[in-house]
C-alpha cells in the first residue's frame, strides 16, 4: 500500500509521485459498499474464500490514511461475500501507536498466523506484528508482544510493511515484505513468530515499490508486486509486475505486468485458486465516493498461459457471479408479489421490475422502467406476498438513462418482521453496478413483505428495471 510520506523521506520519492493528471475510468465491482476496503489477503479453507482487508475510513476529501482495524469477508462462490466483521485491531496489539495497513494469514498446525503492518510506539515507523488464533476467524490475538520485524531488524527495508508469508511443501516458511524499492525475505521459524537466518534482499525483482504476495504453482515459485515504472502506469500510480523463481528466495526473473493502474493510486495484489478458478484479488476507488484513501477490494478472473506466465487481468465492471446479461437461477418470487413504492415518475413504471424481462444494459427501457425522478436522497420499492415466502437473496438491475437517472450511491435489503421493517441478516454487498444482475445474498427469512431501499448519488435520482427475490 503506498502512502503519502513523511519529510525525512520526501526527497527519496519526489520523482516517483508525480500527481496524476487523469484517473483511469475502469473500476471492477466492490465486494462491498458498506465500508471502505483494502490491501487484501487471499485465504481458502475447505469450501470458503477468505479475504482479509484494512479498513479505510478516511473522510470525503481526506489527504492521508485513516486505518484502525482489519475486516474478515467469506464466499463460498467468490461472488457474493459476507462481511464477518472486524476480527483485528490496533487494540488487539499493546505495542500498537497507529496504522493499521496491509496484513496477510497464513495457517500452520491448526492456528492462523494474521501478519500486520503497524506503527509501533517505539523508535521508527513502521514494523510487522504478528497475532495468532485457531480458525481463520479467529479470536486472535497478539502472539509475540513486540513486532516481528522493525527498524532495529538487520537488513530491514526502508519501510517494514505488506508482510507476505508462504510456506513450502518441505514445511519451511517464509515472509517477504518491504516498500520504497526496498523488498525483503526472510525464512521464519516453525513457531511462526521468529526469524530463522538473516534477512535478506532478493535479487530480480525489478521495479519492485511494495505489496508483494508469494504462491507456488507446479513447482515454480511466483511473486507480484506493485510497481510504479513508466513502462506499466502514470506517475503516481502502480501497476501489478510479477516474477519468477525455482527458490523461494530467488534469485527472480522479470514476468512482465499482470494487473494494470487502477482507479486509486496504490495497487495491492492476492493471487488464489478457488473452486478450479484462479483470481487476482485487489482494490481500487471503485465504490461510490471512493478515492486514494477510501479504496474497495474486488476481485477477476486470472488465466494462465501454457508455458506457466499469467495473463494480463481483464479489469470488469460486473460481479464475478451471477452477473452479466442472464439472471440468476432460482424460483422468482417477485413474479407473484405486488408491488409499491415510495415514489415513481408519472411517465415510469412500476410493473416493470417484476416483468421477467431480460435488459441488453442498464439503458434498456423498451419494457419500461422503474424510476423516480426528480426525487433525490433515499427511495424504496416493495415486494408483497398474501402468505409468507422463503427468501435468501435478490437481484437488482438498475436503469440508468444517462440523463437525471444514475446507478445508486447504496442500497439495503429489508423484510417485514411482523411488527417492522428490519434489515435482512447476513446480507452480503448491495452491488450498484451497471448492466447486469447485482445478487444480494443474506440468511434465509419468512416474510410476506421485502423492501429495496435505494440512496442515489448526489444530484441524480434512481431506477430499476428488474428487481428479483428469490
Amino acid at each position: 500500500m503506498r502512502r503519502r510520506w513523511t519529510s525525512v523521506l520526501a526527497a527519496i520519492v519526489a520523482i516517483a509521485l508525480v500527481p496524476a493528471t487523469t484517473v483511469p475510468a475502469r473500476a471492477a465491482t466492490p465486494i462491498t459498499t458498506a465500508i471502505y476496503t483494502a490491501d487484501p489477503a487471499a485465504l481458502v479453507v475447505g469450501n470458503t474464500l477468505y479475504l482479509y482487508t484494512g479498513h479505510d475510513e478516511a473522510s470525503a476529501g481526506g489527504t492521508n490514511f485513516v486505518m484502525r482495524d482489519w475486516h474478515v469477508y467469506t464466499s463460498t462462490d467468490a461472488a457474493t461475500f459476507t462481511d464477518q466483521g472486524a476480527k483485528l485491531s490496533l487494540s488487539s496489539f499493546p505495542w500498537a501507536g497507529g496504522d493499521a495497513w496491509a496484513s496477510e494469514v497464513e495457517p500452520r498446525n491448526g492456528k492462523y498466523y494474521w501478519y500486520t503492518s503497524i506503527n509501533g510506539n517505539g523508535p521508527g515507523w513502521m514494523n510487522i506484528g504478528v497475532a495468532v488464533g485457531d480458525s481463520p476467524l479467529g479470536p486472535f490475538t497478539d502472539a509475540k508482544g513486540g513486532p516481528l520485524i522493525s527498524d532495529s531488524t538487520a537488513n530491514s527495508s526502508p519501510l517494514n510493511i505488506d508482510p507476505t508469508v508462504f510456506t513450502d511443501d518441505d514445511g519451511q516458511a517464509y515472509i517477504y515484505w518491504g516498500s520504497y524499492y526496498g523488498v525483503r525475505a526472510a525464512r521464519l521459524e516453525p513457531d511462526m513468530i521468529n526469524l530463522d537466518g538473516p534477512v535478506v534482499t532478493p535479487s530480480g525483482v525489478s521495479n519492485f515499490w511494495e505489496a508483494p504476495w508469494m504462491f507456488k504453482r507446479d513447482g515454480t515459485y511466483y511473486l507480484a508486486y506493485a510497481a510504479n515504472d513508466s513502462g506499466c502506469s502514470q506517475p503516481g500510480y502502480a501497476c501489478v509486475r510479477y516474477a519468477t523463481a525455482s527458490n523461494p528466495l530467488g534469485p527472480w526473473t522479470q514476468r512482465g505486468v499482470v494487473l494494470d493502474q487502477v482507479t486509486s493510486t496504490t495497487n495491492h495484489p492476492a493471487i488464489i485458486e478457488f473452486n478450479g478458478q484462479w483470481y487476482m484479488v485487489y482494490h481500487n476507488a471503485g465504490a461510490p465516493g471512493g478515492g486514494d484513501f477510501r479504496r474497495s477490494v474486488t476481485l477477476d478472473k486470472l488465466y494462465w498461459n501454457a508455458d506457466g506466465t499469467m495473463r494480463k487481468v481483464v479489469q470488469t465492471t460486473t460481479p464475478i457471479g451471477g452477473g452479466g446479461g442472464r439472471p440468476p437461477s432460482g424460483t422468482n418470487h417477485a413474479l407473484t408479489a405486488t408491488a409499491s413504492t415510495s415514489y415513481v415518475s408519472p411517465w415510469e413504471t412500476l410493473g416493470a421490475i417484476k416483468d421477467g424481462f431480460v435488459p441488453s444494459g442498464s439503458a434498456d427501457h423498451s419494457h419500461g422502467a422503474y424510476g423516480n425522478w426528480n426525487h433525490q436522497g433515499t427511495e424504496w420499492i416493495e415486494y408483497q406476498w398474501p402468505s409468507a415466502r422463503t427468501l435468501g437473496k435478490v437481484a437488482t438491475y438498475w436503469f440508468d438513462d444517462d440523463q437525471g437517472i444514475d446507478l445508486p450511491a447504496s442500497c439495503q435489503v429489508q423484510y417485514w418482521n411482523g411488527g417492522a421493517y428490519v434489515n435482512v441478516p447476513g446480507q452480503s454487498a448491495c452491488g450498484v453496478g451497471a448492466n447486469t444482475y447485482n445478487v444480494t445474498t443474506f440468511n434465509q427469512i419468512s416474510t410476506t413483505r421485502l423492501r429495496l431501499n435505494i440512496t442515489s448519488r448526489t444530484g441524480y435520482s434512481t431506477g430499476v428495471l428488474e428487481w428479483m427475490a428469490l
